[in-house]
């Protein structure tokens, strides 16, 4: 029987994405991965590397994914309402995400791996943001740049501090996930808002 060993790196990501988003970088082993893959660790080391490699690796998997699921072209035609409520979507869906960034942030303290590749990734969707504003169809009261890190921030905090989201707003239910979703559309319909004059 052949190996599988596309199969195999799959299991290893997986595992990996749930180890490195439960214990961050440094509190992760590759022995524990292995383990959760059912693989052993030599295996882990000879497709990935080092644990850098692999949680730079996990991350830029994980950023693509969100990626490919919530594109986005130009708020000139999309509404970034809308948009945001398909981040806040996404991280509730798969708060995985944003626990691997902020266990990055913690990790690093100058650039982080594939750095100039994920500035790209958010130029993209700077430059959708800078498209509406040229287009007229949101604010120009903040840079573009500033105007998407608030939206992110937004609809992305929720997931990022469940406790705090629990404690101001009361227990996670169906209901409270459409009030929040419906406050993230709107703060960022606002915060886009070209101002009557």
């Amino acid at each position: 029987m052949a190996w599988d060993t596309e199969g195999t790196k799959r299991k290893i990501l997986d595992a990996a994405v749930t180890e490195f988003a439960t214990h961050g970088p440094d509190g992760t082993t590759m022995e524990r991965i292995a383990t959760a893959a059912g693989v052993n660790k030599e295996r882990v080391y000879n497709y990935f590397g080092g644990k850098p490699a692999l949680f730079a690796r996990v991350l830029s998997d994980e950023l693509a994914k969100v990626a490919q699921a919530v594109p986005v072209e130009s708020f000139a035609t999309e509404d970034i309402g809308e948009y945001a409520g398909r981040v806040y979507d996404y991280h509730r869906e798969r708060p995985e995400l944003t626990r691997l960034l902020r266990w990055e942030g913690l990790a690093f303290d100058g650039e982080v791996p594939d750095e100039a590749q994920r500035r790209e990734y958010y130029g993209h969707k700077t430059a959708a943001v800078a498209a509406g504003q040229e287009a007229g169809a949101i604010s120009q009261a903040l840079a573009p740049d500033h105007l998407l890190f608030l939206i992110l921030a937004i609809a992305g905090w929720w997931s990022a501090m469940p406790q705090l989201a629990r404690m101001v707003t009361g227990p996670e239910s169906e209901a409270e996930h459409a009030r929040r979703r419906a406050s993230t559309v709107t703060a960022a319909r606002r915060l886009a808002q070209e101002e009557s004059h």
